[in-house]
């Protein structure tokens, strides 16, 4: 197994665990602190998200350095002191960032948020304590960012388990054991934080190589990157608003608790990219390498297999997720009334979710290039049309509408970016990009699934129906990874691996 292939399976196996913490341990927050409560979590991370805006780029271009930087000889110096200016940058923001949401928090708890049951105090003192875990959570995708430029993804992955199942099971405990409130959810999330963030920053700078001066802060370097830093920072930018503003909108324009519930389906459906996040993590590097030394059919090799690697991945599950969201969610928190009120949401936020994971590899091949105009450009357009769009659909069709509003964001993503980008970057490959990588893996689960949903029957149990969507998506999978090309072809090497193997162990016993 090559360094890459390890560094791709670290990346999903930990990323789908720290989803599946997240995702295990809804039910119970939702069942000690209230539907409402769950809402100013979703609202938090909204807030996290969106003031990523001020990242201006460092992270990426953080990660995009190393990876160039490590392959050539004698930037260790330059390596070190990079990440000691950037990180100064960092946490000076991360800072400016938490003093404002402590400063905002009575504006937002009593002009902002529409709650019910919660008191206008309590949620000012809720926004405060989040102030400061957002300030703590900013620098941990810098420091990801440098370890992921570095190919550390076993380690960061080692570290963000270890986070991830202490943050989830710690604050059911909490709940639980010490106070059913939200302010003490929080409370633990800063305990958590604090941690993270001092493990990630030991490993990076331990795995950084080795130079004779101490690392120092060195403006000039800032001359080889700003420019891919500020292309960087604007389409960080406008995807971050692309990406949020539905739940901006809907925090303002609908209910706490209507509100909790779209963050429920929200989250259900954003948990894909912990497929397809660690790919484009562990696969961008390499594509920077490969730039970097010119290897264009190494380049085009990995960009096919890499892109149909993602669609096994994606597609099978939001196939599946989409066409039985109801049973799903009923299994999941074991609450007809939530399953009711999302599962429409999820099935059409699912699908969204799923365009958008299949266009990181493209988006990865721009980026490795230092390509950012078309991403940047492609984001102005979308903000210009998706704001008008998503103010007019929420407020006549509520949380569904804004659904669809994303549904429909990424299917112009879909069949207006590729065509531009393979213009430029790999040309004639795109439509061996829409028919070999997406669509044949496509039809092939999408066809085995809707038989699924026609046989199902209403009547089963609830194991009964845990069994049957099992066994659909084992189906759907199986018939998914044996329709591209790349997949049927490592599995039929190592099948012939093997045979030979067994036959050589026949051989010798005779």
């Amino acid at each position: 197994m090559t360094i890459l292939q390890k560094n791709i399976a670290a990346n999903i196996a930990g990323s789908i665990w720290q989803a599946l913490m997240g995702l295990i341990f809804i039910p119970f927050y939702i069942k000690f602190m209230g539907i409402e409560s769950w809402g100013l979590v979703g609202f938090f991370y909204t807030l996290l998200i969106m003031f990523t805006l001020l990242d201006l780029g460092l992270s990426n271009t953080l990660n995009r350095e190393l990876a160039r930087l490590s392959v050539l000889a004698g930037k260790e110096q330059e390596m070190n002191n990079l990440v000691r200016t950037l990180e100064v940058l960092y946490w000076g923001i991360a800072i400016f960032v938490g003093v404002a949401v402590v400063a905002l928090s009575p504006l937002l708890a009593h002009h902002w948020i529409k709650a019910g049951q919660l008191s206008p105090k309590t949620i000012e003192l809720t926004l405060l304590i989040m102030g400061f875990v957002i300030a703590l959570q900013l620098p941990v995708g810098f420091y990801s960012g440098g370890l992921l430029g570095l190919q550390k993804q076993v380690w960061l992955n080692v570290i963000n388990v270890g986070m991830s199942t202490l943050r989830g099971a710690g604050a059911a405990l909490v709940l639980w054991l010490v106070s059913p409130t939200i302010q003490a959810f929080f409370i633990w999330q800063i305990v958590v934080s604090v941690i993270q963030i001092f493990l990630l920053a030991l490993f990076l700078w331990r795995r950084l190589p080795r130079c004779n001066k101490y690392a120092v802060f060195e403006k000039q370097l800032f001359k080889g990157i700003w420019r891919f830093a500020a292309g960087m920072s604007g389409i960080s930018a406008l995807a971050v608003i692309l990406t949020q503003l539905d739940k901006v909108i809907l925090s303002k324009m609908i209910s706490l608790e209507m509100f909790g519930y779209y963050t429920l389906a929200s989250m259900a459906a954003m948990s894909l990219g912990c497929f397809f996040t660690p790919v484009f993590s562990s696969i961008y590097p390499r594509f920077t390498q490969l730039f970097s030394i010119g290897d264009q059919e190494g380049l085009k090799h990995l960009y096919h297999q890499g892109c149909q690697f993602m669609s096994v991945l994606i597609l099978p599950i939001a196939i599946v997720v989409a066409l039985f969201s109801y049973e799903i969610l009923l299994l999941w928190t074991q609450n007809p009334t939530t399953a009711e009120k999302s599962h429409d949401l999820l099935s059409i936020l699912v699908c969204g979710t799923a365009i958008n994971g299949l266009m990181n590899l493209p988006y990865a091949l721009q980026l490795a290039s230092g390509w950012t105009k078309l991403s940047f450009f492609k984001n102005v357009l979308a903000v210009s049309l998706f704001v008008p769009l998503i103010i007019y659909m929420t407020t006549h069709y509520g949380a569904i509408g804004a659904a669809w509003a994303w549904l429909g964001l990424n299917m112009c993503y879909l069949f207006f970016e590729i065509p531009i980008m393979h213009r430029r970057l790999l040309p004639n490959e795109k439509w061996r990009w829409y028919w070999q990588d997406v669509g044949v893996p496509l039809v092939a689960g999408l066809s085995l699934s809707i038989l699924g949903r026609l046989f199902l029957n209403s009547m089963l149990s609830q194991f009964m129906d845990a069994a049957y969507l099992i066994t659909i998506s084992i189906l759907t999978f199986g018939v998914t990874l044996f329709s591209v090309p790349t997949i049927r072809s490592i599995l039929y090497e190592q099948f012939l691996k093997i045979k030979l193997l067994y036959g050589t162990k026949s051989g010798l016993n005779d």
